[in-house]
């Protein structure tokens, strides 16, 4: 998506014209194929925009990294960290106790921030799915089209879902309440218009185009150790401050140049 933000940027005549083999993008996800030939790379993107976004399992490749296909997430930390080939146009999703690095390294991925990782938590006894995008800020590509990067992401985040639910089947096939959990989704964002948290609703209702969304904060976890919250931790750096939970000195998301939501303006 993020690099399909950085193409319109330039006319064609200025973008550079790489060839297929000098891209090591693993990152890039929602973007049109840019194997296109040059005459077409300004009709292309437009066309994809505006595209039916749809989830093709066929070009889902799953891995799971130190984790049981069948063990509860709320005794056992499970994150999600879906990414996309330019390549091979196929979507890679790990499946693990925390986020996979090693597909987040390389240049593409600090320009186009696409990645969306995930992670399940139960908080007062109530297990819910919590979703990560990055929107802008880190440089000025992405703060330009922070708008349109958020458009983006909301138009594609159901077939992220629906991404999450094919690969983790086994799971959810094993404990069908987690279809029932709700969808918490974390935009990141230096522009206070984008950097917000919505409710997308039950999971079986969030992989849906029609689903009911709403700006608020997931509850809070228990502020002493208890059994009815878990992971103790979140598995995903960027979350420490995107709720009302303590940050606890965490200040990896402001170095990396992303803004956490502000509570009180939600």
């Amino acid at each position: 998506m993020c690099s399909l933000s950085a193409n319109l940027l330039l006319p064609t005549k200025l973008r550079p014209a790489y060839p297929d083999k000098r891209s090591n993008s693993s990152s890039s996800l929602f973007v049109a194929n840019r194997r296109s030939k040059r005459k077409n790379q300004s009709i292309v993107p437009m066309a994809r925009l505006f595209g039916p976004a749809i989830f093709e399992s066929s070009k889902l490749k799953v891995l799971f990294l130190g984790v049981d296909e069948k063990k509860h997430p709320s005794t056992l930390p499970r994150t999600y960290t879906l990414t996309h080939s330019d390549i091979t146009a196929k979507l890679t999703l790990a499946i693990s106790h925390s986020i996979n690095n090693s597909q987040l390294q390389g240049w593409a991925n600090k320009i186009y921030r696409d990645e969306v990782v995930a992670e399940w938590k139960k908080v007062k006894g109530k297990m819910s799915l919590h979703v990560h995008c990055h929107i802008s800020g880190g440089h000025f590509l992405l703060d330009l089209f922070a708008k349109f990067r958020y458009y983006i992401f909301c138009k594609e985040l159901p077939v992220v879902l629906k991404a999450f639910v094919h690969g983790d089947g086994n799971l959810l096939n094993s404990y069908p309440e987690l279809q029932e959990a709700l969808v918490w989704v974390y935009f990141h964002s230096n522009v206070d218009e984008f950097n917000r948290v919505e409710c997308w609703g039950p999971l079986w209702e969030a992989t849906s185009h029609d689903g009911h969304r709403t700006q608020t904060l997931p509850e809070t976890r228990c502020a002493d150790e208890c059994s009815c919250c878990f992971p103790p931790v979140s598995s995903i750096p960027w979350s420490h401050s995107l709720s009302n939970e303590t940050a606890s000195g965490y200040s990896g998301a402001q170095a990396e140049g992303i803004s956490t939501p502000n509570p009180e303006k939600l």
